[in-house]
């Protein structure tokens, strides 16, 4: 089908596309011994032969009884240098002599809520694995999941709730949904000794004096953009390819609208249309009109994947034939199953900042699917790519906890000590890690960026090893030109207010 008879069908099949918009949102061994002894029956000596037999009878019980003193005070001793070990861990909140607490503010009914709660789920069978080898540190990671809706004001209650300072509270929190919500409490989390690892990719997380607290996995918004621009540049052929950029506002939108504009200005492209927060509210018309008119040969764009479906539809319609790419999570495999299924596959490019399911064969990602599959047998096919997010969020948890439990401090402020101390094996699944240093030197670069190809998808319910969400790997652990050679000392962008 030619891009002019696909179009003609696109529009025709908009009428059907608010409604399948909403869709897409949706195991001592103990071994004892014993010994017997033979006596001679001489006639000529029956007397010392008894003698003897009763010293070599005394002597072996004498052995035995040494023995088995030994061996009960080795497991004794054994048994109360572990118990030793363990209380000689200093705690404060959220750790007790039987469990560890790891909270997460999560997304589980708002805009977002569809990809974090299989985030989510992950983190849980990960954990479920981890209890039954042993916990850590002889305890069991207990997991305390609230809701924040992608809502601010409920992400403060949750907050409060989390950083309570007893045993009720948590020693860490492994997922805090948002930007502007895991900002809003970044000064807490310093404050009170707490780590956070957001759900969110703001270039802001490395400012210690911002951040110092929020541990970011993988490469930010800002470095995205400029990947992610650098790349459409390579596949539209031309040159200088005029682009458009369009995103929310806020940490999330203008950080990756500052990330593509910096690859624009490094590469010489012309903006004919500047949407930078333009995505604000329930009407798209102007934005859709302006990119049409405009008539850009990219389009760089970060909203979430309803916002996504209706402006890149719209502006598919209205005649724009140019090839997308933006932030993640802006597309959603979910999105394959409406009326735009057809031209994101003709003219859109996923970025993101990890593995996805089943698109290598590293060691980590041979586990996840193995386990995944096994824990969890009606899992969400739709959203199986995010499986690696929680899983990755789970094994930096792990890591951490191991860490502080090796330095003798599971105290807040002990985990967060660790949490500086530690390099992250992803195990194939996302860039390894660590926060040591200057971020300018520890900052990830490096993105991922996939092809869609419907007729790829082959949806699985339960998700299995090889089901496919139609996502081809085009660049893993990709660094563009421009992100390799900036200079990373403050954030893309700061919000004023």
């Amino acid at each position: 089908m030619t891009r002019m008879r696909w179009l003609v069908a696109l529009v025709a099949a908009l009428s059907l596309f608010a409604a399948a918009c909403s869709a897409a949102e949706d195991a001592a061994e103990t071994a004892t011994d014993a010994a017997g002894d033979a006596a001679d029956a001489a006639t000529d000596a029956a007397g010392d032969a008894a003698d003897a037999v009763e010293d070599v009878v005394d002597g072996d019980d004498d052995d035995a009884m040494e023995e088995e003193d030994d061996g009960a005070m080795e497991e004794e001793d054994d048994g109360a240098m572990e118990e030793e070990s363990h209380s000689e861990l200093a705690t404060d909140f959220g750790v007790t002599e039987d469990a560890i607490r790891i909270g997460l503010s999560a997304d589980l009914s708002g805009p977002f809520s569809s990809l974090t709660s299989v985030i989510v789920d992950a983190q849980t069978a990960y954990f479920d694995r981890v209890n039954e080898n042993g916990g850590i540190a002889g305890r069991e990671v207990e997991l305390v999941i609230l809701d924040n809706a992608y809502d601010v004001p409920t992400q403060l209650d949750n907050y409060a709730e989390l950083a309570d300072e007893s045993e009720d509270g948590v020693v860490m929190i492994s997922q805090s949904t948002g930007s502007p919500h895991t900002s809003a409490i970044a000064a807490d989390l310093a404050e009170d000794d707490l780590l956070a690892v957001p759900l969110s990719w703001y270039s802001g997380w490395a400012d210690q004096e911002f951040g110092s607290n929020v541990f970011e996995l993988y490469t930010n918004y800002c470095f995205e953009g400029m990947n992610g621009v650098e790349f459409l540049v390579e596949q539209s052929g031309q040159a200088n390819p005029t682009i458009a950029i369009v995103t929310r506002p806020g940490e999330y939108g203008q950080d990756g609208a500052a990330g593509a504009k910096i690859a624009a200005e490094a590469l010489g492209l012309e903006i004919v249309y500047d949407g930078e927060g333009a995505i604000a509210g329930d009407d798209f018309t102007p934005i859709i009109s302006q990119l049409v008119e405009s008539s850009p040969d990219i389009v760089w764009i970060t909203s979430s994947p309803t916002e996504l479906a209706q402006i890149f539809g719209g502006a598919a319609a209205g005649g724009l034939q140019a090839i997308w790419s933006g932030s993640s999570p802006s597309y959603n495999v979910a999105l394959l199953d409406t009326p735009v299924g057809p031209a994101l596959d003709a003219f859109y490019f996923h970025s993101t900042y990890q593995a996805l399911w089943n698109s290598n064969d590293s060691a980590g990602m041979q586990d996840m699917v193995a386990e995944i599959t096994a824990r969890i047998p009606e899992g969400n096919y739709a959203q199986a790519d995010t499986y690696t997010i929680g899983w990755t969020e789970a094994i930096f948890a792990e890591a951490v906890l191991e860490q502080a439990a090796a330095n003798g401090d599971m105290t807040r402020a002990g985990v967060v000590a660790a949490a500086n101390q530690v390099t992250v094996d992803f195990q194939g699944l996302a860039p390894d890690q660590t926060w040591q240093g200057d971020p300018n030197d520890f900052a990830v670069r490096a993105s991922y960026i996939y092809d869609i190809v419907l007729a790829d998808a082959t949806p699985t319910t339960p998700i299995t090893e090889d089901g496919s969400s139609g996502l081809v790997l085009l660049k893993e652990n990709f660094v563009g030109s421009v992100a390799e050679g900036f200079e990373f000392n403050e954030p893309c962008f700061v919000s004023e207010g």
